[in-house]
């Protein structure tokens, strides 16, 4: 009997799989009193290639992440023909030699954790016309190995990249430890919501500063950040595993 739920699970279609994630999604949201359509679901393609991409845009994904800038220069090109309104984003951490061609094909770096990769953002979009939307990434969880902000930086780091004008902020990110303590998870995703509640407090009245995603979540842990407030999810494995 296992071996034939395997199966079944393995023979599932890219749109099954997303019918599924959001299936859990809406669940979760009746069960908490959240309405599903504020949540935005990004598929991670590091585990698909560009037809599984593509079918995923075909069934409706209006989001897709990369964790490779190389990766994104092969996969997104030309999806914008196949779903309207897709957003792409770059959700690894970005060196700033690859700053432009991150640029050319991901809407959206939600990777941002020092000053000097802001500079470079700002600069390379000045170059192309183009205003850059970012979210800037804290380290909630705080791991070394991990990138991002210490959560104490946070609003000095917000004063100067608002010296930036081809920078537009919509948003913070993070990463949970990968635990099976939900306790430690739920402390990191809390601490980003509340920091992400100050930010709108502060610069309520900025233009530059736009709080429109709380990115943190995947598919280890999507249940806990959403119960903790988040309206962006990256599910990579549930949407484009084999398995």
């Amino acid at each position: 009997m296992i071996l034939v739920l395997e199966k079944t699970v393995n023979m599932m279609t890219i749109q099954e799989k997303i019918n599924n994630v959001n299936g859990k999604i809406a669940d979760i949201c009746r069960r908490i009193g959240r309405n599903p359509l504020d949540i935005n679901l990004v598929g991670v393609s590091k585990y698909a290639d560009s037809d599984a991409v593509k079918e995923a845009v075909k069934a409706g994904l209006k989001h897709i992440a990369e964790n490779k800038v190389q990766e994104a220069k092969k996969k997104f090109p030309g999806l914008e023909d196949i779903g309207s309104g897709v957003t792409t984003h770059l959700i690894g951490h970005l060196q700033t030699n690859k700053v432009k061609q991150a640029l050319e094909v991901c809407d959206l770096i939600e990777s941002v954790d020092s000053l000097r990769l802001a500079v470079e953002i700002d600069k390379q979009a000045q170059k192309l016309d183009k205003i850059a939307d970012v979210l800037i990434q804290i380290n909630t969880a705080r791991e070394e190995q991990k990138f991002g902000l210490a959560p104490e930086e946070t609003f000095s780091f917000l004063e100067e990249i608002t010296q930036l004008r081809n920078i537009k902020i919509n948003g913070v990110m993070t990463i949970a430890p990968f635990t099976e303590q939900k306790d430690i998870v739920r402390k990191c995703f809390a601490d980003l919501k509340s920091i992400h509640d100050q930010i709108i407090e502060k610069y309520a009245h900025s233009q530059q500063i736009q709080m429109k995603y709380l990115s943190m979540g995947m598919t280890d842990d999507f249940e806990i950040a959403l119960e903790e407030g988040s309206n962006m999810i990256r599910i990579g494995r549930a949407i484009f595993s084999a398995g």
